[in-house]
């Protein structure tokens, strides 16, 4: 353990950025440069620390060796860069430095208001996430959890409209209270369990789980079992677990740059985060195994049971909702749920293969579902187009940008080349290798990879395969709760019905009921309520039903379209150089690349070597000699 300024200042540089970016909202160019600088010098501190970290050096800043405060017993306001730390920190930085570039070409590409106050917010998001990421103790990572929550609730409510404010309402309610009420519960719960033993109170994260706390789960096994739940649930919230999942599909109205980097990254990657903390570090596999719970008609099982059951079942679940959302970025958010439902499910199965796969999804999903939601937003600052059943053709348009989206669509499946096949396939290793029951979870992760194949190749089909004047709904599931071939252009009086069963009205807004045969009831179906995040500016010309008349877009070319939808005349062919701006084309293309580059040379990657070096601190062994010991016995000596 080395004393170090570093872990601060790698928090704490963002935050003098704030204040930049507030002092120059005059000077838009250096406002935003303030992101970019805050965004590469993040980055480069914690980069400074990955060497020295690799080779088991662990940095640690203490208020309490500072300055000598102290919150209580045991309780100190600590960070620490350890190999897990550094894992999601390394991430989260990179990441923002291209989201940067992104969100200045997104929100000048559609003259966003209030772009000061974003930028600030998003530079506060990030300082979170990374305090997150170095946080020692329980205590720590509560504080930042929360406030992640709240600097990322202006981002959420951004739109200012009915929606936005409802959805950021019920973001802060799951995430801030909900959340936050379980994990404070939670490690007040450890707290006093950790102090019935001798050495006193402790909440500092330990490789392989607090020896105090496994101690005292000897004695008050019930607590420890209370409390494992309790953790698991505040954390559970952000990673989307069901049912505490939809405040995601909501928190869609967010624009894009938010979706796509909060919500692929450090808001939902905080849960699952939080998670492998509880499990590998306050827990660790050895307690939660060998502290089962009994349950009647069954008999014991380890505490990852209902965990595991609950992470398939939502994977699931998800995906196949996913596949009857007709608007894009709800289709990819309960496509998040069902991808961090993997990454909780690895961890939980407790077998060093499936650890390593579930710690390694979290840079493979992170760099896929960018892209996607990348693309997301380019299509429709370009288009104004969120309904996949308006994408026909539109691969010619914006060539780069569907590819991109394919190569994404590739990772979330689990397809080689891409890094979602690495992480998956050591997945489905450690269940194999553990054999009996978990056949059950390997089984749910190779359903849930079909269903990936089932609600994306659609949008890459639709894009490159079926053009604007011929082309069809080829729904999933053809029925109200599945999609609807007359949700495609058929020339009938039922071109205004959605795939997912909502009625789209003269291209501004949707009514989010529709009538079953079955039923008179009116259903709510999960729609946007506008089928854009930008609204039509009030001096644009309209005709009498309040559709678009003619515009010219960033480019300079003139488009006879803004609500969605291809022109009357069709797509224009673009060149993958000419389609969109340069700030949002670069991000596209390196975040694509990133996921090919994880899957094609995973040993060569940062993010395997620490994931295999976390796993050898957890279980205290090689990772090749973890491969040599049967799961029950590693488990035996774990435990002992």
């Amino acid at each position: 353990m080395v004393a170090d300024i570093r872990p601060l200042a790698a928090v704490l540089v963002s935050a003098v950025a704030i204040v930049l970016i507030i002092a120059s909202h005059r000077r838009p160019n250096l406002r935003e440069s303030w992101s970019v600088v805050a965004a590469l010098a993040k980055f480069g501190i914690i980069v400074s620390m990955l060497p020295a970290v690799i080779n088991g050096t662990v940095f640690e800043w203490s208020l309490y060796e500072s300055t000598g405060i102290q919150f209580l017993e045991g309780i100190d306001f600590a960070l620490r860069a350890d190999p897990l730390g550094i894992f999601f920190a390394l991430l989260a930085s990179f990441l923002w430095i291209f989201t940067s570039f992104y969100a200045t070409g997104y929100m000048r590409g559609l003259d966003e208001h209030a772009q000061t106050r974003f930028f600030a917010s998003f530079a506060a998001s990030l300082s979170t996430a990374v305090g997150i990421a170095f946080a020692a103790n329980l205590v720590t990572i509560f504080v930042f959890y929360e406030l992640l929550s709240l600097v990322t609730y202006p981002l959420v409510a951004h739109n200012e409209d009915d929606e936005a404010r409802i959805a950021g309402r019920k973001y802060l309610t799951y995430t801030f209270f909900g959340g936050g009420v379980f994990l404070l519960a939670g490690t007040a719960m450890v707290y006093w369990l950790t102090s019935l033993v001798e050495g006193g109170p402790t909440l500092a994260f330990e490789a392989g789980g607090m020896e105090a706390l496994a101690a005292a789960a000897q004695a008050e096994p019930v607590y420890a079992q209370a409390a494992f739940f309790l953790l698991i649930a505040g954390f559970g919230v952000k990673a989307a677990l069901m049912p505490l999942h939809s405040w995601l599909a909501d928190a869609m109205v967010a624009p894009t740059p938010v979706s796509g980097l909060l919500h692929a990254v450090a808001v939902v990657k905080s849960g699952a985060f939080g998670v492998a903390r509880v499990i590998l570090e306050v827990y660790g596999p050895g307690l939660i195994h060998d502290l089962p719970l009994s349950v009647p008609g069954i008999g014991e099982v380890g505490l990852n049971i209902p965990v595991a059951i609950v992470a398939a079942f939502t994977l699931t679940a998800a995906s196949i909702i996913a596949m009857r959302k007709d608007h894009l970025k709800r289709r990819l958010a309960y496509s998040t749920t069902a991808q961090l439902s993997y990454i909780v499910l690895g961890l939980s199965m407790l077998h060093p293969y499936a650890i390593v796969g579930a710690l390694f999804h979290i840079p493979a999903h992170a760099f896929a579902k960018l892209t996607l939601f990348f693309c997301a937003g380019a299509i429709h600052v370009e288009t104004h187009t969120d309904y996949i059943s308006e994408m026909a053709g539109i691969g010619k348009r914006m060539p780069l940008t569907m590819t991109a989206f394919t190569v994404g669509a590739a990772g979330m499946a689990g397809l080689p080349p891409i890094a979602g096949f690495v992480s998956k396939f050591y997945m489905l290793i450690g269940a194999g290798d553990v054999g009996g029951s978990y056949w059950l979870f390997a089984a749910a992760l190779l359903l849930s990879a079909v269903l990936n194949v089932g609600y994306l190749w659609p949008v890459v089909y639709t894009a490159f395969f079926e053009s604007e004047d011929r082309h069809d709904a080829k729904p999933l599931l053809e029925f109200p709760r599945g999609g609807l071939v007359q949700s495609y252009s058929t020339g009938s009086d039922d071109d205004h019905v959605a795939t997912d069963g909502g009625e789209r009205a003269n291209g501004t807004e949707t009514t989010d009921t529709t009538e079953t045969d079955d039923s008179d009831e009116a259903f709510e179906y999960a729609v946007d309520k506008y089928p854009s995040d930008h609204t039509v500016p009030d001096d644009v010309d309209t005709d009498d039903h309040g559709e678009h008349v003619s515009s010219v877009d960033h480019h300079g070319n003139h488009d006879d379209h803004l609500t969605g939808g291809p022109p009357a005349a069709g797509w224009q062919r673009h060149s993958p150089f000419t389609e969109s701006t340069w700030l949002m084309l670069a991000p596209i293309a390196v975040i694509a690349t990133g996921a090919v580059v994880l899957g094609i040379g995973p040993d060569y990657a940062v993010f395997l070597d620490l994931a295999t070096q976390i796993v050898e601190g957890v279980f205290g062994m090689s990772f090749e000699e973890l491969g040599d010991v049967p799961f029950d016995e590693l488990m035996t000596e774990v435990t002992e």
